[in-house]
C-alpha cells in the first residue's frame, strides 16, 4: 500500500477535526505542524486558523486568475484615501525623485531603492482582479517587479517567516508570510494599465497581492521588514487589519 502524503494526511486530519470535534480541535492539529497566523487566538481564532492552514494546505502553489486585457475595467474604482499630508506632497512634486523603499531586518544587505532603481528592475505584468472586501472590485492590468527579485537582493536570510510592509501613512501597514511574499504574482507595483501608477491607486508604488483580498495590496509602500515573528508588531496580531477587526490572512 502507498504511503499517505503528508500534505494529504495532514489535510484530512484538519476536515475530521472541523467536522467531528469542531475549530478547536482543528486549531490543535495546525498548531501542532506551525500552521496557525498570528491572529491565531481569542474568539475566533480556530476559526482563523483552520482558514490559514488549509489554504496553505491546499493552495499552496496556486495562481490567482489572469484576464486578458479586453475585460480591464473601464474605469477601474479607486476608493478614497485619507490626506496624505505635507511629506507626501513635496515628494509628488519632485516627481517621486526622492522616494525610497527601505529594506532592513533580517537581511543580509539592508539598505533603500530608488523609485528609478525599483524600475529598472525586471519588469512583470499581470492582469488581475482585485476584491474589496465591502464588495466593490475591479480588474487592471498591473507592473512591477516581483517582490522576491527585491527580497533575493537584499539577501533575506533563510530563517525568515514574515516581511512586514509600511506605507507613508503612518498607521497603515501590512505583512505576509514568505510563501506569498516569494509567490511570483506579489509585486511591487509601479505601473497601472501602461501607464505610471496613478497616485488614487497607490503611486508611485504599492504592494499587489493578487491571491489575497484587496487591503493586504497597501499603497504608498516606504519600507519593508524582514523578519522571523510578529509579535513585536503593533498588538502582535501580524497588522492593522485584525486590530481593525478583519482577517491577518485574507486568502481568495
Amino acid at each position: 500500500m502507498n504511503p499517505i502524503p503528508r500534505r494529504k494526511l495532514i489535510t484530512t486530519g484538519l476536515t475530521l477535526a472541523a467536522g467531528a470535534s469542531g475549530l478547536a480541535a482543528a486549531a490543535t492539529l495546525a498548531r501542532r505542524y506551525g500552521l496557525v497566523p498570528p491572529d491565531g487566538s481569542g474568539l475566533y481564532g480556530p476559526g482563523e486558523t483552520l482558514t490559514y492552514a488549509a489554504q496553505r494546505l491546499l493552495t499552496r502553489h496556486a495562481l490567482a486568475r489572469e484576464f486578458s486585457p479586453a475585460q480591464i475595467s473601464k474605469p477601474p474604482f479607486a476608493n478614497p484615501v485619507r490626506p496624505l499630508g505635507d511629506t507626501f506632497q513635496r515628494l509628488q512634486q519632485a516627481g517621486f525623485t526622492d522616494w525610497r523603499l527601505q529594506v532592513g531586518g533580517m537581511v543580509a544587505h539592508p539598505g533603500s531603492f530608488s523609485l528609478a532603481e525599483i524600475k529598472s528592475f525586471p519588469l512583470s505584468r499581470q492582469v488581475t482582479h482585485l476584491a474589496c472586501e465591502e464588495g466593490w472590485s475591479y480588474i487592471a492590468e498591473w507592473t512591477g517587479v516581483r517582490l522576491s527579485h527585491i527580497l533575493h537582493l537584499s539577501g533575506a536570510l533563510p530563517q525568515a517567516r514574515y516581511v512586514v510592509y509600511r506605507s507613508i501613512q503612518s498607521d497603515w501597514w501590512e505583512s505576509l508570510d514568505m510563501e506569498d511574499a516569494l509567490h511570483p504574482q506579489t509585486l511591487v507595483a509601479h505601473g497601472m494599465n501602461g501607464a505610471d501608477m496613478p497616485v488614487p491607486f497607490g503611486g508611485p508604488l504599492r504592494l499587489r497581492v493578487p491571491r489575497q483580498l484587496g487591503y493586504k495590496s497597501v499603497k504608498y509602500i516606504t519600507s519593508l521588514l524582514v523578519t522571523d515573528s510578529l509579535k513585536g508588531f503593533g498588538k502582535g496580531l501580524g497588522s492593522a487589519s485584525p486590530e481593525d477587526g478583519y482577517a491577518w490572512y485574507a486568502g481568495i
